[in-house]
């Protein structure tokens, strides 16, 4: 199971509840992994930017169109 006993930002439990590796995203997305992880675990200190964001988004949209990035970032 993931996620069990991590603190987890919004996008970090989207991933866990539809059971998406972080490493399924950092690889569909083109961004890399340890900012993945970093923006999964709800670190408050990265912001992603808006080519980051961009990207994240269109490897999500595959599992779910409807998501944008209110759902996960507060901008």
């Amino acid at each position: 199971m993931f996620g069990l006993g991590k603190k987890r930002s919004k996008l970090g439990k989207w991933l866990d509840q539809r059971g998406i590796s972080q490493t399924w995203l950092a690889n569909k997305s083109g961004v890399n992994r340890n900012t993945i992880n970093d923006l999964a675990a709800g670190d408050s200190d990265r912001a992603p930017t808006t080519r980051t964001i961009k990207k994240i988004l269109k490897a999500l949209r595959e599992i779910d169109p409807t998501v944008n990035s209110n759902d996960f970032f507060d901008m």
